[in-house]
């Protein structure tokens, strides 16, 4: 009977004792964060173009990733909550409409129109051309002499659009269109005029309390598969009961049938996917229901969308536009490879296009692709795209514990990337994960995508340098699992500011409670800025920029914390005069 191994404690100044006292650059970082410091500033030069005096300015990187900065995450995510707290639940429109063009505005655009119709008189004049290349040349300059004005005036757009000139390096030809006729095998729409409001119904109760709920919405994808999960009331499809630490949850039951390649695409498509369904949920219910929410992939990989919506619409409904939404993509045929990756198509230097590597014929080019793909009636979709039959949705009233909470969910992977969202700890989910991708990175992923390559078409404006296989897309990278766009997905309208209109709100409150004036006295100077070079002798070390950083936000915590206590001691007083 073996007995347990006692561990030792190493011998003081021994090696082993040396390499287990904290380094200091580690500790200097996670005091950092601890703080709230950016560990990865970005060091800029700023001149004073009417002195010529020059200082170092220190800006947050503005990492959104917590494995890059972890502070900067963390504010971008606070920012996202906040964005999504003040749209939420708005009983007002948060985008009021334009004023009325001022009568300056208005007789510059009267000068406007009087130039366009004599450019368009001057066509129908018999003149010589060089005369007639003058006179336009005359009208073209007083007419963007005008325009400057009224850009300068602050009308937002332009009065008139570009005038159109033949580009002899586009040959990109007519834009290809296809029929809207919907499918068949999905149901019906509702098809009504969206109104010009984005606020929500107002419900009134038994008791006279007026009520303005919102909604929260979860959209998946369909399933190509059983995977190994946690049921409620049932076991797994592999007739087990899991627990919540199995190293088989999020895994295929059977690999060899699940189905990838469907996978792949997608998630290459759910953005178009997603953008489908607020154009039918808008045009079903008759009104501009804006949204916030986030793309994060499931267990299984598989990506899915979490929405808060402002307004109730009815659960029945939010089913029935997701059973009636898909998207169709147009490409040519892509179900299987006829190169791999390992001996793909050579490119012919003298002909300037890509060949069979054995009999050394060209491959059909993208449009003779499409043309073939145009001329067949019987041609089918290269990909459809649809959503599960998990739905969820439920009513979120507003300043409630529920809805912080749901704010916290939607925003919960936010600061992570995609392959990061789920820990991926054991051998099964790293040879799911690693099948996935391979399969992401034989799927094409746009019109120029070097992967056609491997299915013998060549990509739109295809050159020598592509290696299929190998692109440089973001769908293809094993971090993104084929979310190559946008994470955080904001309506327009939804709460009527940008993420920077949030932040200078931020820095308005902190300025007005320390009692600083957001007025500028005199008007400022004329400044130029360049990035600081790491060999510049004036630029400290990043461990000192640390170092002052940290000094530095303790000093304003402090401050800030002080100023909030004056506050919170004088708020009572105030109470009480104001109910004398």
């Amino acid at each position: 009977m073996t007995t347990p191994t006692q561990t030792v404690a190493p011998r003081p100044g021994s090696r082993a004792a040396r390499l287990g006292n904290p380094r200091a650059v580690d500790a200097l970082k996670d005091l950092a964060i601890d703080h709230g410091v950016c560990i990865r500033p970005i060091a800029l030069r700023r001149t004073d173009l009417a002195t010529g005096k020059t200082e170092l300015v220190g800006l947050p990187c503005g990492a959104t990733l917590e494995a890059k900065c972890p502070p900067c995450a963390k504010r971008a995510r606070r920012l996202r909550q906040v964005q999504i707290r003040e749209g939420w639940h708005r009983t007002d429109e948060p985008v009021p409409g334009p004023e009325p063009a001022t009568p300056r505005q208005r007789d510059l655009i009267t000068a406007r129109a009087h130039l366009e119709f004599e450019r368009a008189a001057l066509q129908l004049v018999a003149m010589e051309p060089d005369q007639r290349t003058a006179e336009l040349e005359r009208i073209d300059t007083a007419i963007g002499a005008v325009e400057q004005e009224i850009a300068a005036e602050g009308l937002r757009g332009s009065i008139a659009p570009g005038r159109s000139r033949t580009d002899p390096e586009d040959d990109s030809g007519p834009r290809r269109v296809r029929s809207t006729k919907r499918r068949q095998d999905v149901p019906d729409l509702p098809r009504q005029k969206v109104e010009a409001r984005t606020v929500g119904r107002t419900y009134v109760g038994s008791d006279g309390v007026e009520h303005r709920p919102s909604m929260w919405l979860t959209l998946t994808l369909d399933s190509y598969g059983p995977v190994h999960s946690i049921h409620s009331g049932r076991p797994c499809a592999c007739r087990r009961w899991h627990a919540t630490d199995d190293a088989l949850l999020g895994t295929p039951v059977d690999p060899a049938r699940y189905d990838y390649r469907r996978a792949a695409w997608d998630a290459v498509h759910f953005p178009r996917l997603l953008d489908r369904y607020w154009q039918n949920l808008r045009r079903a219910v008759g009104w501009n229901v804006q949204y916030a929410g986030c793309v994060e992939p499931q267990r299984r990989l598989a990506p899915h969308a979490h929405f808060a919506i402002r307004g109730t619409i009815p659960r029945s409904m939010l089913e029935l536009v997701a059973k009636a939404t898909y998207h169709q993509v147009w490409w040519p045929a892509a179900d299987r490879l006829r190169y791999p990756i390992d001996r793909p198509p050579t490119w012919n230097t003298t002909a300037e296009t890509w060949a069979d590597p054995d009999t050394g014929r060209p491959l059909a080019t993208w449009d003779e692709a499409l043309d073939d793909l145009d001329d067949d009636p019987d041609a089918e979709p290269a990909h459809l795209v649809r959503f599960g039959t998990q739905v969820k949705a439920k009513g979120v009233d507003p300043s409630t514990r529920d809805a912080e909470r749901t704010i916290g969910y939607i925003t919960k992977y936010v600061t992570k990337s995609a392959a990061d969202c789920h820990a991926t700890t054991s051998d099964p989910q790293r040879q799911h994960l690693d099948r996935l991708w391979h399969e992401l990175r034989v799927t094409p992923c746009s019109e120029r995508c070097s992967n056609w390559l491997l299915y013998g078409v060549q990509p739109k404006k295809a050159h020598g340098r592509l290696r299929p296989g190998h692109c440089k897309g973001r769908v293809h990278q094993k971090t993104t699992l084929g979310i190559g766009g946008r994470r955080v997905l904001v309506s327009r309208d939804w709460s009527g500011k940008t993420l920077a209109d949030h932040r200078a709100d931020a820095h308005a409150w902190v300025k007005a409670l320390l009692g600083t004036t957001t007025e500028e006295a005199e008007e400022k100077p004329a400044v130029a800025w360049e990035m600081a070079r790491h060999d510049d002798p004036d630029l400290p070390a990043l461990e000192h920029r640390l170092l002052r950083s940290i000094s530095q936000r303790i000093q304003r915590r402090t401050q800030l914390n002080a100023a909030r206590r004056a506050v919170d001691d004088h708020a009572p007083n105030t109470r009480e005069e104001a109910h004398q």
